[in-house]
């Protein structure tokens, strides 16, 4: 019998779902975005509390997706998960984003937003290394290279129409996301030559926010795409899941929650004057762990979270990990910590969602410098030993950096000193914890750790993840 062939999702399908006024700009087109900032634009939308849609801008160079014309920007977010002890699988059209605008192919269309005075924030969402400075980017550029460059061309033209500023609320995940972006404007606006009067605009009458985000959203349902079309009645390209939880973290002035009134419409969001115990708890006891297992998991052959959550000792060793290595690190009440991270793992174990292990294991380099290291310089410093599942959680990333164990995804620089280092392994590691590019500081003068990580390399080469783990565990016998 042949498939049927449903029609695909468009407002042709569904002419009576409103449309509204264009109010926010969302750089970043991505899953995390459209499931995250514009599904709460669409919340409050729902509740007659916004009344505004999102203008989605495309921070990189590659072609658009059709599919965002075709269904006009109509798509299904689907929410799968536990929430309060009960089953959610709920979905949704989101019919609050308006359009997709890329700078690559129309720049004037993208400067052009400066004109709509319905526009007020700004949100984004360009990975760990969009808010950067490239000392390449120019005034003149059509577009500029990185995300500020092109946002500070937007403001300039904005500033020239004598026109209000906006609330800017990156989502981009690095510590004091909003001030480090503000300081690229800045940085841009002198170097351009953009005059006094325009930095004082930009200090005056625009917001810059600290934020941060918390939802896991593993994207398209490719394996469940036949049986949603049936379910459903239509075809939808641009459909991702994502789980009920959903925290978001947004330090900033007083009048921000009632002209953003995300937390009037039910959201867990928070407005505070200082968000770092929040990202200390989310960037350490979810983020952490992710990376932890991405590569020993990998390495011990599992695909998913929750594989990882499911199998005997990888699940030990996630649950340990928080408490005994993360926990006693943080500078939070004891108790609640341990609430959050029984939460974390309830989440991980989601049997709705299939987050890939790969898909965790993207720019992996990056995420252990900002989520683990920090928590195994302190407990070496405080302790005055190692904690033992980071650092094995750091010698199986070492081995998945090695030729491409992991089918590693990171940037080129990264790859080249990975592999140049490997090319001779009995010097590999002592080269690699020198290299600062990596990990932001010299790390070859930690006490035992290059020592313990050549250790742990060889039991992994010699014995597998999985055995290595319950050596670590004091299960098993691994010797060398």
């Amino acid at each position: 019998m042949d498939t049927p062939q449903y029609p695909l999702l468009s407002r042709t399908l569904f002419p009576d779902l409103p449309a509204y006024p264009e109010r926010m700009i969302q750089f970043g087109e991505g899953n995390f975005m459209r499931a995250f900032t514009a599904w709460q634009v669409q919340q409050m939308n729902k509740q007659g509390r916004f009344q505004g849609s999102v203008v989605m801008i495309k921070p990189q160079s590659s072609p658009v997706s059709e599919h965002y014309a075709k269904q006009d920007h109509l798509y299904t977010v689907l929410i799968n998960g536990i929430a309060e002890q009960q089953v959610v699988n709920e979905h949704e059209i989101n019919h609050s984003v308006s359009r997709l605008i890329s700078p690559y192919t129309d720049y004037e269309q993208f400067l052009a937003l400066a004109e709509q005075d319905s526009l007020e924030f700004i949100t984004s969402n360009t990975t760990e290394a969009g808010i950067a400075y490239n000392p390449e980017d120019r005034l003149t550029d059509a577009p500029q290279r990185s995300f500020p460059g092109k946002l500070t061309a937007l403001l300039y033209r904005r500033y020239q129409l004598g026109k209000a500023g906006f609330t800017i609320i990156p989502c981009e995940l690095i510590d004091r996301n909003g001030e480090k972006l503000r300081e690229i404007v800045l940085r841009y606006a002198a170097e351009w030559d953009l005059g006094d009067g325009f930095i004082q605009w930009l200090e005056r009458e625009n917001t810059f926010c600290c934020s941060l985000v918390d939802r896991i959203v593993p994207g398209f349902p490719q394996q469940k795409a036949g049986q949603l079309e049936q379910q459903l009645g239509y075809q939808d390209r641009l459909m991702v899941t994502a789980e009920p939880y959903l925290l978001w973290v947004i330090e900033g002035p007083a009048w921000l929650p009632e002209r953003l009134p995300l937390s009037e419409a039910g959201l867990n969001v928070i407005f505070t004057e200082d968000l770092r115990p929040y990202r200390e708890q989310k960037v350490h006891l979810l983020n952490g762990p992710h990376t932890a297992m991405a590569a020993l998991g990998l390495l011990a052959g599992l695909t998913t979270v929750e594989d990882v959550m499911n199998d005997e000792d990888l699940s030990v060793f996630v649950r340990e990990l928080m408490e005994q290595e993360i926990v006693p690190m943080l500078d939070l009440p004891r108790s609640g910590l341990l609430s959050y991270a029984e939460a974390v793992r309830e989440r991980f174990m989601n049997p709705f969602i299939r987050h890939e292990l790969a898909s965790i294991s993207l720019n992996s380099i990056a995420k252990f410098q900002t989520r683990l290291l920090p928590v195994l310089l302190r407990y070496q410093r405080e302790r005055g030993e190692l904690p033992k599942r980071i650092t094995l959680a750091f010698a199986a990333l070492l081995v998945g950096y090695r030729g491409d164990r992991l089918a590693r995804k990171d940037s080129p620089e990264v790859l080249a000193l990975f592999d140049q280092a490997w090319s001779q392994p009995a010097e590999a590691i002592p080269a690699l914890l020198r290299e600062t590019k990596l990990w932001g500081e010299d790390l070859s003068s930690v006490p035992e750790l290059a020592d313990t990580l050549e250790q742990y390399v060889r039991k992994l080469d010699a014995f597998g993840a999985r055995a290595t783990l319950q050596w670590l565990g004091g299960g098993s016998r691994c010797d060398d």
